[in-house]
């Protein structure tokens, strides 16, 4: 069977949330063999734990409006739209070529006859939405905003934000036509903060993905949770009651940094020195001393000369669970190449995306530990930072985005 277009699927427009859930029986995070599109609805929001996709087009917007309603009626028609693309058609109920000629179409028509892609979108709210709206007493304690590390030099532009979406998917367009509908049908009650592409994932989500490479070469993510062990990600990635505010349970909260690369400097190391900086061999991705990449990591054997196989400062050291008191997330980041700097240097580096039950617990001690010791820090920069708290999937047609935050009594 050929993958449903948006073009073909025209007479299913409008049906919304319960439409396009039909189109999908399956309401597991993976995509579905024939549609290759990944369901909607589900107990937890689709692109956290569901395999991860090639490509990324992530999103920060700042709410510029002060009428709550005109925002949860935003939410409401992003839900719509988030829905019918995932499954591979038109952001709109008209779709891109089916409108009057007089009027703009309500598709911008680049991904007509694309396939879904397994596309997913994900949402998130800041700390700055909590500011407004008459939401300060729903901001969970773990939504603080995250503290400066040693060694940031952030650029306040491309930082935090009300709403993010993160969009994956297969194809890089299909990612790109989602964001970008999202903005447009936003326009007026959000505005564009900061954005971010990427390629060439650097985790892998399930038990059935190899571990890829990050632009330095080495493997990423070997020891990241899968969605195979739901034992760990109850333990380390979804909020579980009590947590917080109930809005939050099952749901997750989303850190990311833009860490630029200096590729250049990099490149003119020994191969001895990498290794010895990230902990792993650069090939098979073993830990010094190890043979294999799932290894564990021994962190006691130590060299003819007395000195450890694994350097106090290495990588996989400082951030390994044992050495941060158990923490652990998911992680799914991203490669970025921005161009180049005007110095004939390339802007390139990692996206670094993770969820995680609470910030607090996870990625604030872990960071901690990376910023103030990590021998890695001479080759990256940190120039971006946001944390969101994403909410619990959704039920069925009649919820939306957002719904259990801003609807209570």
């Amino acid at each position: 069977m050929v993958a449903l277009s948006r073009r073909s699927a025209l007479a299913l427009a409008g049906a919304g949330v319960a439409g396009s859930a039909a189109l999908v029986a399956c309401k597991s995070s993976k995509p579905d063999p024939v549609t290759d599109a990944v369901a909607f609805t589900g107990e937890h929001q689709a692109g956290i734990v569901t395999p991860a996709q090639d490509r990324l087009h992530f999103v920060a917007f700042d709410v510029i409006t002060k009428d709550r309603d005109r925002l949860v009626q935003l939410l409401k028609d992003w839900t719509a739209a988030a829905a019918r693309m995932t499954q591979g058609r038109d952001a709109g109920e008209i779709g891109a070529v089916a409108g009057i000629p007089e009027a703009p179409p309500d598709d911008t028509g680049e991904a007509i006859g694309l396939p879904a892609a397994a596309l997913t979108l994900t949402i998130g709210f800041g700390p700055s939405l909590f500011r407004r709206f008459g939401l300060g007493a729903r901001q969970p304690a773990a939504l603080a905003p995250l503290p400066k590390f040693t060694g940031d030099t952030l650029d306040a532009s491309l930082c935090d934000g009300d709403i993010a979406i993160q969009a994956c998917a297969n194809d890089p367009q299909v990612a790109v036509h989602a964001i970008r509908n999202l903005a447009r049908i936003g326009m007026g009650v959000v505005s564009v903060r900061w954005s971010q592409l990427g390629f060439g994932r650097t985790s892998s989500t399930s038990t059935g993905q190899a571990t890829p490479r990050n632009l330095f070469g080495f493997k990423d993510g070997t020891r990241n949770l899968k969605a195979e062990e739901p034992d760990l990600l109850r333990e380390h990635l979804w909020v579980q009651p009590g947590d917080g505010p109930d809005w939050m349970t099952g749901g997750s909260y989303l850190v990311t940094r833009k860490i630029r690369m200096l590729v250049e400097t990099w490149d003119r190391s020994p191969l001895a020195e990498q290794e010895m900086i990230i902990g792993r061999t650069k090939g098979i991705g073993a830990p010094v001393g190890m043979a294999d990449e799932f290894d564990d990591v021994d962190f006691t054997s130590v060299g003819a000369d007395g000195e450890p196989l694994l350097a106090p400062v290495a990588h996989v050291r400082l951030a390994h669970p044992d050495t941060n008191n158990g923490a652990r997330m998911l992680r799914r980041g991203y490669n970025f190449v921005d161009g180049s700097d005007g110095l004939g240097r390339l802007n390139a580096g990692l996206f670094f995306i993770a969820y995680q039950r609470d910030p607090r617990t996870a990625f604030i001690p872990v960071q901690r530990s990376l910023s103030g010791r990590d021998e890695l820090n001479e080759y990256i920069r940190h120039v971006s930072s946001a944390l969101f708290a994403c909410p619990p999937g959704l039920s069925g047609p009649s919820d939306f985005w957002g719904k259990a935050l801003f609807e209570y009594e």
